[in-house]
């Protein structure tokens, strides 16, 4: 028996066994290998790429699927629910972003699922449980047997307190899936923080072993990140991450057909208009409008253009009888209302009134829409679209999901996405176009090494230990 020393703070007194404290330690490990079964159902409407991945999700039992927007992430994930259901015949809560749910609920009629059920207040009935991650307050980890976390990429959007709450809950559940369309399409660290919710590698573990500081650094490539990836273990990396996620923008990705899946068109025109008040250099008044730089400077550049940029932006969109107007301010908003036809999805507003809104817009019964990506461009099909009008900001994710709400396969028109600026904001738009090549090189090198092996060396430690002379 050893008797450890209790700590300063802790409130108790801690006396355990070499055994109980191995056990301890064994709890903080980070596991590797499979955790799955094999399956027990494959719906016979799914792709044959679609069946690749829910059979390798099951059999490995937690897994993060990242398949572009359009690939049948619905259809994946509630085939890999009624799986655990049939095996378990225990519960598996599916958390979506707002306004998202129904459409759950829609594919599963199609698949003859029916022992599933949207729930809005904790109160549920069926094996299979929607709801949207706002309400996860409402439920409890001891009820579900698996959690499978929908557009998971949203969590970087909530605050703190939500995002712990979501992590927390799903370490706690044996089965656990994380599916998004872009993740992390600039900043590859925020991968560990799936990794560790899945229950491998952990974060700061991932840093120490893949990654460098960027401080000191000046190569030109890792600008803008806090962390870079160690050259000489780049390829180990991606080796890594494919172990335990499946990375898929088109079929053939996987080794299979791209016939039925073929993007139309997607036609983006930008459209600058004049700041009649250049910015103040130093103090000093210019006749020509530079670039905005600094937080400051970009601030009072969008602030002195939003009457021209809202006008420009009203003026695109009413050449189409459906539209969508992605703001980034509440004034830009207010402005388009005065000046189009609109309805807006405000962040104040109460969550049923934010779905209500969205699901009229859904269904066609509301032609324009004003709303911001923070709080509706995850996780919605709108194919019935073709045509926004965007401000751009130096978020490419929020782009990304933003333009991939009408520019999915189903679309069955060319989209057209105009992206309204101001002559001083140039740089948004270098900076987006870098952040989409470093976006398209990650998908690259996780499709690339989705199939190679990777295992992580375990050292063992035979040497006697030597114990200095006074014990």
């Amino acid at each position: 028996m050893i008797e450890l020393l209790k700590p300063p703070f802790c409130q108790t007194d801690v006396v355990c066994s070499t055994g109980n404290y191995l056990e301890f330690l064994e709890k903080k490990r980070h596991s590797i290998g499979d955790f799955g079964f094999k399956p027990n159902y494959i719906p016979e409407i799914a792709f044959d790429f679609q069946k690749a991945i829910i059979e390798k999700s099951i059999m490995k039992g937690r897994i993060a699927v990242f398949a572009d927007t359009g690939l049948g992430k619905t259809l994946i994930q509630l085939s890999i629910a009624k799986n655990i259901i049939q095996h378990t015949n225990k519960k598996v809560l599916i958390l979506t972003p707002l306004a998202v749910a129904f459409q759950f609920v829609l594919e599963a009629e199609k698949l003859g699922i029916d022992d599933i059920e949207y729930s809005k207040n904790g109160v549920h009935t069926k094996k299979i449980v929607v709801c949207n991650y706002e309400r996860l307050q409402y439920f409890n980890e001891k009820d579900f047997i698996g959690v499978i976390l929908d557009e998971s990429s949203i969590l970087k959007n909530f605050d703190g307190a939500i995002k712990n709450k979501i992590t927390s809950f799903i370490k706690k559940v044996p089965y656990r899936f994380c599916s998004t369309a872009t993740p992390s399409p600039n900043d590859y660290i925020e991968l560990g923080t799936s990794s560790e919710a899945l229950g491998y590698l952990g974060y700061t573990d991932m840093l120490t072993r893949f990654f460098k500081n960027n401080k000191g650094s000046i190569e030109v490539r890792n600008a803008g990140s806090e962390y870079y990836i160690k050259p000489h273990a780049e390829k180990d990396f991606w080796q890594w991450v494919s172990q335990w996620a499946i990375s898929i923008r088109k079929p053939s990705d996987l080794g299979f057909s791209d016939e039925k899946y073929k993007l139309p068109k997607l036609i983006e025109n930008q459209h600058q208009v004049r700041n009649e008040s250049p910015l103040a250099i130093n103090g000093q008044t210019s006749l020509f409008n530079f670039p905005a730089v600094n937080f400051f400077e970009i601030k009072a550049e969008t602030r002195s253009t939003l009457k021209q940029r809202c006008e420009k932006a009203v003026e695109l969109a009413n050449a189409h009888e459906t539209s969508v107007y992605w703001v980034n301010l509440n004034d830009e908003a207010k402005l388009i209302n005065q000046l189009d036809n609109c309805v807006e999805v405000k962040g104040n507003m109460d969550i049923d009134k934010k779905e209500e809104i969205l699901l009229a817009f859904s269904k066609g019964e509301i032609k324009k829409l004003i709303t911001k990506t923070s709080i509706t461009a995850f996780g919605l099909n709108w194919q019935h679209c073709n045509h926004t009008t965007y401000f751009p900001t130096y978020s490419y994710e929020q782009y990304y999901q933003a333009i991939r709400r009408f520019w999915r396969f189903g679309q069955k028109n060319d989209v057209y996405v105009d992206l309204v600026l101001s002559d001083g904001q140039t740089r948004i738009m270098e900076s987006l176009q870098i952040k989409k090549e470093k976006a398209n090189d990650m998908f690259t090198k996780l499709s690339e090494n989705v199939n190679s092996i990777y295992e992580i060396q375990k050292k063992e430690f035979t040497k006697e230990i030597l114990l200095p002379n006074f014990i």
